[in-house]
């Protein structure tokens, strides 16, 4: 087989880079390891920033976000019995749209699909040869167990943390685990908020959110190891009550869980996020706690920038956004991983932490709540910086 871009991947990064690519006239063929059923299907992410949005309309994959995604012109941060809002549009002009990643992509593929795009669902064995090369090559098995060779003039490494591509990619590893994690549920019950809402509470962090007018997403902060058979949804529910009530009233609505998980918390950055003809984009470079709401946004950023760069170079052998890739797409990731690190550590209770830094934390929230200039940080941020 032969294309100009392999991708491995068919997560937002991967799809999104190959419809930029054809829109641009490169050709690119996507591998993905799961079936294209969990892929449509798989519940990870829900709040897309104004600058994604953006894109998204750009290029033609806007309509039904437009349509069914939730538009939410702020948030709230919840401590002290009381609820302070982050208001976004009234702080810096934009807001951030809720539509969940599965969502994003069941988009992407009907997109690719349309226009003769090639994804190849099911394969195993992925692996990477001849990076510094003109020629690279990706190897695989198909759906039907028969080896395959994909000769590349570029591959783009869309396949997560724990992919072929990041690991044949020489690089500094920037890691940091959180000693706590994330409950989350998904439950058939109408929300009873219009928008987000972060919950600092002594028993521990909560977060209201919500995927469509009919289904709530909730999450509790639990410890890393915590067994979720202990959690049953009664417990859930009466932990989710306890921790969101002000004024002993919950925000809570109560019914079918639809899925139930546990999620660990890190922050990860992987530099360089380029070796050869091989660049890597999303999960496999970089990894965010979700408390800012940054994982897939990060992802639109980089294909965005790449998919410029390989048409620069397939198109016109021009290199240079090509040689500043990595360097470019860094410099937005540690911004997003130092909003989500101040997020993540503002809200959470720390298992280590002494009655002194509890009292630190609130007087951090207390002061930003009162601040018009901490608000704006957190707007700014939370909906998207520039390009």
């Amino acid at each position: 087989m032969r294309t100009q871009v392999g991708i491995i991947g068919a997560g937002p990064a991967g799809l999104l880079l190959s419809h930029l690519l054809h829109l641009d006239g490169v050709d690119s063929v996507v591998i993905e390891e799961r079936g294209e059923d969990y892929v449509r299907h798989r519940v990870r992410a829900g709040v897309l920033e104004n600058t994604t949005t953006d894109l998204l309309r750009e290029v033609g994959l806007g309509d039904r976000m437009d349509r069914e995604g939730l538009v939410h012109g702020g948030i709230s941060l919840r401590f002290d019995g009381a609820d302070h809002r982050v208001a976004f549009e009234e702080l810096v002009g934009r807001n951030v749209t809720v539509y969940g990643q599965q969502e994003v992509v069941k988009d992407l593929i009907d997109a690719r699909n349309r226009d003769g795009g090639q994804i190849l669902f099911d394969v195993s064995d992925t692996a990477v040869h001849d990076i510094d090369t003109d020629r690279p090559r990706i190897t695989f098995r198909d759906a039907d167990g028969q080896v395959q060779e994909l000769v590349c003039d570029v591959i783009a490494g869309c396949d997560g943390f724990h992919g072929p591509s990041r690991k044949a990619v020489p690089h500094d590893a920037y890691d940091h685990t959180y000693p706590f994690a994330w409950l989350g549920i998904l439950a058939k019950a109408a929300p009873t908020r219009e928008e987000l809402a972060y919950t600092y509470h002594e028993r521990g962090f909560a977060l209201y959110s919500m995927r469509s007018p009919e289904i709530t997403r909730l999450y509790l902060q639990v410890d890393p190891d915590e067994d979720l058979d202990e959690w049953p949804d009664d417990r859930v529910w009466a932990e989710l009550h306890t921790r969101m009530a002000v004024d002993g009233e919950s925000p809570v609505l109560e019914g079918p869980v639809l899925d139930k998980g546990i999620t660990a918390m890190r922050s990860f950055v992987a530099a360089p996020m380029r070796h050869g003809r091989l660049f890597l984009a999303g999960d496999a470079a970089h990894i965010v706690p979700p408390t800012g709401a940054k994982g897939m946004n990060l992802a639109v950023a980089d294909v965005r920038l790449l998919a410029r760069a390989l048409t620069e170079l397939l198109k016109r052998n021009e290199s240079r956004l090509v040689e500043s890739y990595s360097d470019a797409a860094l410099r937005r990731v540690w911004k997003a991983e130092a909003f989500s690190w101040k997020m993540t550590s503002m809200l959470h209770i720390l298992p280590t932490a002494d009655a002194f830094q509890r009292q630190i934390q609130l007087a951090e929230l207390r002061y930003t709540a009162g601040s018009r200039a901490a608000l704006t940080s957190i707007a700014e941020n939370y909906v998207g910086l520039p390009w």
